[in-house]
């Protein structure tokens, strides 16, 4: 038999969450929760929205799991407070690995994980809690990803590389091995890490800029 589950969230991640722990786990979502002052509808995908405040009473934690989907909104602190408060309730927290992921860690991977399809991870390589890692990344043998972060797509993290707390790192940023990122910090798209980032660092990759000739007069292309 399938794990019923709880869905924290009614917006686009919770639609994907849904969409992935249906087609692709041993669990069956029943139902979407938030907190009461943001419910909009009182159904999501076709199952019902309840109050976060009335959600033990209506599914008990005795029998049911939760995902918290939310997005790295405040560097991931909102989502880390629904997580701490699913759990104060008394509720199993599940994660998601996509079966179209390469695991190679022996599933050291915590609560409230997110981890789509195409991710590389590689042997010896630790993940925390509340951690979500979007579409193809590559995370390099020996790395940790220590809690509440998010990892955009097609990041590349090579060996021996650590990642503190609340951490964003955005889509095609590459991390050199064996440096230590800060908690808190933003790896913005496209950035190239080569040595340690400080706590609370934002580190942007430069941006492409027009150049004077127009595709017009391109002969190659």
């Amino acid at each position: 038999m399938k794990k019923p589950l709880i869905i924290f969230g009614s917006g686009d991640i919770a639609q994907l969450a849904h969409y992935y722990f249906s087609t692709d786990s041993n669990c069956e979502v029943v139902a979407f929760t938030v907190d009461a002052p943001y419910i909009t509808a009182t159904e999501f995908c076709g199952l019902p929205v309840v109050p976060f405040e009335e959600l033990a009473k209506l599914y008990s934690p005795d029998t049911h799991e939760i995902f918290v989907a939310l997005s790295y909104s405040k560097l991931n602190q909102l989502r880390k407070e629904k997580y701490l408060a699913s759990k104060a309730l008394g509720y199993r927290i599940a994660s998601y690995v996509s079966s179209h992921a390469t695991v190679l860690n022996d599933g050291r991977i915590g609560d409230n994980c997110f981890i789509l399809e195409d991710n590389t991870i590689q042997p010896f390589v630790s993940i925390g809690n509340n951690v979500t890692l979007w579409s193809g990344n590559h995370i390099g043998h020996h790395s940790s990803i220590h809690d509440h972060c998010f990892i955009a797509s097609h990041v590349v993290i090579s060996g021996g590389v650590e990642i503190g707390e609340y951490c964003f790192i955005g889509v095609n940023a590459t991390l050199r091995d064996h440096i230590k990122v800060g908690e808190k910090c933003v790896i913005g798209a496209g950035a190239l890490l080569v040595a340690d980032a400080e706590p609370e660092g934002v580190y942007i990759g430069q941006a492409a800029e027009r150049a004077r000739v127009p595709s017009n007069r391109l002969r190659k292309i």
